[in-house]
Formats: structure tokens, sequence, C-alpha cells
């Protein structure tokens, strides 16, 4: 229950008769399932936290004789309430102040672990997704990442499964011609961060230009609440000069972001910033460094991410 007495998704409200009932127990039992789907198509966790709390409303007065696949009609509840979201969020977007970054979340380990699902929750990937519209996002997503069959995805999306089977192949095509050149491994993407951090904290500038790609590009995610760039900052030096005044005032902390290594940037013991790094041929391509305050809650604590 909140601070007003109305359930949330974290703890939904049991029906009468009292106990984990069917309803409530299927819920519980793919909570982790839904977030993520709703996270991979938001880019936010505060939304997909929402988009939760909604799917639990209209979950709970379903009847479930009718249910012949728990799992697949929560996914289609989540998937349109996302939809309805992601419509109105991409109308917030065009206000934002200087460039969105998705929100980033501590991942465990077993996230990792994964590949496809951490490939998929990658903030690089995310970023790709967002040059989808949001139907083609939601098929992508659905398909792609969470292996739902095409009829299961057209209930969800409200199109029929021909139409799905189209959807799918562009969206397929218009990933696969903007997403990072193949799977980089945690390991060489762990060592280019670690060599980043040292060059940065050491104030190396040399090192620090070692690791950077010449054309790498820095997106800096301020939401206007705190001093960040408004455009993208591009080229090895201009990077580098900008990013060689951090030591004198933070410290880095490793740390495991969407899946993927990254650092967490703290000034006065406080996060300040989450900076993760796409990699490619050794060299970091892409810093994406998420200042906003409103973005940072998720890195305090884990969240459990599922397929």
């Amino acid at each position: 229950m909140n601070e007003r007495g109305e359930p949330t998704a974290d703890t939904p409200e049991p029906r009468a008769g009292g106990g984990q009932d069917t309803a409530t127990e299927a819920f519980v039992t793919h909570r982790n399932l839904l977030f993520t789907v709703a996270y991979e198509l938001l880019g936010s966790a505060a939304d997909a936290e929402d988009v939760l709390q909604e799917t639990w409303l209209k979950w709970a007065g379903v009847d479930l004789g009718t249910v012949q696949d728990q799992r697949a009609y929560l996914v289609r509840i989540a998937t349109r309430q996302a939809l309805g979201r992601l419509r109105s969020l991409g109308r917030r977007k065009e206000s934002y102040v200087g460039p969105w970054l998705p929100e980033p979340l501590l991942t465990a380990p077993d996230v990792a672990e994964d590949v496809e699902l951490a490939d998929s929750v990658s903030m690089a990937m995310l970023l790709v997704m967002e040059t989808l519209g949001p139907t083609e996002r939601a098929v992508f997503v659905l398909r792609e990442v969470f292996d739902l069959s095409y009829d299961e995805i057209a209930e969800a999306v409200g199109k029929n499964p021909a139409a799905v089977r189209q959807i799918a192949h562009r969206a397929r095509a218009h990933v696969a011609a903007r997403r990072p050149r193949g799977l980089v491994s945690p390991d060489e993407t762990r060592d280019a961060l670690e060599a980043f951090r040292r060059a940065v904290v050491t104030g190396d500038l040399q090192r620090l230009l070692d690791v950077l790609a010449p054309d790498v590009v820095l997106l800096t995610d301020g939401g206007g609440v705190v001093r960040a760039a408004l455009a993208p900052v591009v080229g090895a030096g201009t990077v580098a000069e900008l990013l060689g005044r951090i030591n004198a005032v933070a410290t880095l902390h490793p740390a495991q972001v969407n899946g993927h290594p990254a650092l967490i940037v703290r000034v006065d013991g406080e996060v300040d910033t989450v900076m993760a790094i796409r990699v490619e041929d050794g060299l970091i391509t892409g810093l994406y460094a998420v200042r906003n305050p409103a973005k940072l809650s998720r890195v305090e604590r884990e969240t459990a991410l599922r397929r």
C-alpha cells in the first residue's frame, strides 16, 4: 500500500477471501518480466512502475476462467498500457532539455549472464530502439527479446498476425542498420572502462585519448535540472578535455548498470552521474552520462530484470 492507502504493483491487494489468491500469485510470479517489458518499451523505470500498477488494476478484474496463458495475458495488458504511455512520453521528450537518455538501472550479475537480455537493455540498444515508432518498438521487443509468437504479439498491439510479421521485419532491419556492430564481451568492456577510469582519476590526458575512439560521442542528460551539455560532444580531444576535470571533484566507482560494466560518479558521497559506455574494436565510441537527479534513484539498489 502507498501513503494514500492504495494498492501498489509491489504489493497487490488480495481479493476477498484473503491470502495469495491465484491472480495475485500470477502477478507476483511474472512481475519482474512485466517490469522488464515495460522498461524496454519506455526506457524509464518510473514509467514502468506506473505500467505495473495499471496492469495489476486491470488484471485484478479479469475472469481467470477465460485465461488460457496467464503469462501471455499479463504481457498483453502491460504492453497495451506501455504503448499508451510511450506515445505520451514521446511528446514529453520533444520538450526535454538537452539529450534524453534512458533511466539507468543497477542490475544483478545474472542479467549480464543472459547475453540477449543484457544487450537489449544496454544504453546503446535502448537508444537505437528510441528511433522506432511505438508499435514497431513493441513488436521488436516482444519478438526479438521475449520470443512471443506473432499471434500473441498481434493481440498485444491490436494488429493482425500478418501485419505484425511485416512490422517485425521492418523493425529488425531498422535496428540492424543502427545497432553496435557485433557483441562485445563483458571483459572487453570492463577493460576499456577500467582504462578510462584510471585515465580520468589520474588526470592522464594521453591515456584518456588512447582509450577513446577519434570520433567518440558523449551524451549528457541533465534534464535541464543540473549542468550538462545541451548537444552531443564529439571527438576524442574535446571529450577528453571535458572529462579531464572530473577527478578534481568526484570519485568513480565500477558498477553493473543495465547488464554492463559502468561507472557511478559520486560527489561528496552522493550519486552525481551514471556513466555507461559503448565499445567497438577495443575503443570507447560512445559515452552516456546520466545526470538528471530524477533518473538516478535506481542505482542505489539492484533492479531484477527477467525474460
